[in-house]
């Protein structure tokens, strides 16, 4: 077999996308559609849960808001992890761990036991979105980067629309638990498709360089039609021994405090609408059923505007469009808080609404993959998403407080509308340098964050 000294991932960002990173692309869109259903299941769920054990809505937020807080210490302590072991063990073992959670959840006797295995759920969900996020960048070229990374992003809704298909079904035929047993069932039948077709991206192991990585990178090169290496590349001394703490280093501090705080306050808007939509339409007078339908629709306007945004990036900056759509979600929660109580109005608002609310969480992802370098990509994304993840735990428990304190619909979504407003003025400030193509990494192991998708 001919071998080359080419750097391997200057080869995979100059050459068109082979099946296998089509394919390894393509899985990540579902690992994030089948986290969307694993993190909205106990929206789906929430009616039924609180007629079974007759509990308050200030105590259903606090179970709306469980697999938010293991998310937010997953994405976190797994992050670094797939930093550290590599994108593709961790990701397994998230699987495992949400597979386990997701049917543990249909044995509890009451909310505290529920409440437990949805954190266990959340702490492998996060896992995968840090990794995730990283693969999806490190599998596709230059050219098609930054839009993997906004279509991976649009699976979450996605998961939201084909979840609420079926859940719409088994809510007529059976309870709860329904929800959950799917959903074991689906992320079980995740494991070997991982197995199969994400071998460990070359990025890492060339960035990282463990045993036997060249091995490893001749073997997925081969499967992408390229030809073998003769030797790892050389790696600058500063960067042989990276660190998690870089990203709070002199290059990184203010994008990642900008990014975070951003995410923090828009992903709790976000959360507000996705997990109150299905109790709030129930409290109007419509069934368990109608209520996942409306959620459906939002999530089909979230994919929706996550795909445009995604479009629109290749041509416009993303961090404007980021901001752009973040004040016009700070609007559509507001006009969702008057909704009228009519089905069709209340899918068609909710799907608006989805609709901006979901692009910005797209762009902010899209930010991510181009604030963080290789050795620090999945925690740097990982850091965000679980601080941000830990403040929109808060979203779900704070308009419980203010439900249970007698407040309207309108007053809560305009009182929860204000942090997606806050995001998109923090998120005005940060600064957007030139944008490079790092497929060899800098002496200083920094990248720039890019422009534009």
């Amino acid at each position: 077999m001919s071998t080359v000294n080419t750097d391997p991932r200057a080869t995979l960002s100059a050459s068109p996308m082979s099946v296998l990173q089509i394919v390894a692309v393509a899985i990540t869109i579902g690992l994030n559609a089948l986290d969307g259903f694993d993190v909205l299941s106990i929206s789906f769920a929430s009616p039924g849960i609180a007629a079974e054990w007759h509990i308050t809505l200030k105590a259903l937020g606090f179970i709306l808001s469980m697999e938010l807080f293991g998310m937010a210490v997953g994405s976190i302590a797994l992050g670094a992890l797939a930093d550290k072991i590599g994108r593709r063990p961790t990701v397994l073992a998230c699987l495992v761990v949400m597979t386990v959670g997701m049917f543990m959840v249909t044995t509890a006797k009451g909310p505290t036991e529920l409440s437990a295995w949805r954190v266990l759920t959340g702490f492998g969900i996060g896992g995968v979105l840090a990794s995730i996020n990283a693969i999806a960048a490190e599998f596709c070229n230059a050219r098609r980067k930054n839009l993997g990374v906004a279509i991976m992003a649009i699976g979450y809704p996605i998961g939201g629309v084909l979840g609420g298909q079926v859940v719409q079904g088994l809510l007529k035929t059976g309870d709860w638990r329904s929800v959950f047993y799917f959903g074991a069932t689906v992320t079980a039948a995740f494991i070997p498709l991982v197995l199969l077709w994400v071998p460990e991206s070359v990025h890492w192991l060339a960035q990282n360089q463990p045993a036997n990585a060249l091995a490893k990178i001749n073997r997925t090169l081969k499967r992408m039609g390229h030809a073998a290496i003769a030797a790892l590349p050389p790696l600058p001394t500063v960067t042989r021994k990276p660190s998690i703490s870089d990203i709070f280093g002199p290059a990184l501090i203010a994008t990642t405090v900008i990014v975070t705080a951003a995410y923090f306050f828009h992903i709790m808007t976000f959360y507000f609408v996705l997990k109150w939509i299905p109790k709030i339409i129930n409290n109007m007078g419509f069934d368990a059923s109608s209520a996942a339908g409306v959620l459906k629709w939002a999530n089909l306007g979230g994919a929706t505007g996550g795909a445009v945004l995604g479009l629109l990036g290749m041509r416009y900056g993303i961090k404007t469009l980021t901001v752009a759509v973040m004040v016009i979600s700070t609007i559509m929660v507001n006009v969702f808080g008057h909704s009228p109580h009519d089905l069709t109005s209340l899918a068609l608002i909710c799907a608006c609404t989805g609709f901006f609310t979901n692009a910005a969480i797209v762009g902010m992802y899209a930010l991510f993959a181009q604030a963080f370098p290789t050795h620090l990509r999945a925690f740097g994304t990982g850091f965000a998403i679980g601080v941000g993840r830990g403040g929109s735990a808060l979203a779900p428990v704070l308009a419980g407080y203010l439900f249970d304190a007698g407040y309207s619909i309108a007053a809560v979504a305009s009182t929860m509308s204000v942090a997606a407003l806050l995001a998109a003025i923090i998120l005005s400030m940060l600064k957007i340098k030139p944008g490079s193509d790092e497929s060899v990494p800098s002496a200083a192991g920094n990248s720039a964050v890019s422009a534009s998708l």
